[in-house]
């Protein structure tokens, strides 16, 4: 079983940039594929990024692509996501997951869940 918890959200103006982590638990980190799932106020969750296990492999949502970047340390149990050029649009909790399945877009696909993040862009 894996834990997951997030970190590094916070209030930016648009443009910022800001890091999220997301702290693993476990030993078997590195035989996850890790995504970050985003959720505003009012809206479904949304895939955002997801890497594989050995980091070889990334997708990103249309709308965060160029923007943000996935990566993880495989040493540390950490994924990060590296968010530029921050939008109002951007505002969301922020959620990291991990799966066995692949580095999907599809919620369904990860079998453990983070508390979230809260990530606020002023405009």
């Amino acid at each position: 079983q894996v834990q997951l918890v997030e970190s590094g959200g916070g209030l930016v103006q648009a443009g910022d940039s800001l890091t999220l982590s997301c702290a693993a638990s476990g030993r078997a980190f590195s035989r996850y594929h890790m995504a970050w799932f985003r959720q505003a106020p009012g809206k479904e969750r949304d895939f955002v990024a997801a890497i594989s296990w050995s980091g070889g492999g990334t997708r990103y949502a249309d709308s965060v692509k160029g923007r943000f970047t996935i990566s993880r340390d495989n040493a540390k149990n950490t994924v990060y996501l590296q968010m530029n050029s921050l939008k109002a649009e951007d505002t969301a909790v922020y959620y990291c997951a991990a799966g066995g399945t692949g580095w999907t877009r599809y919620s369904y696909d990860y079998d453990y869940w983070g508390q979230g993040t809260q990530v606020t862009v002023s405009s």
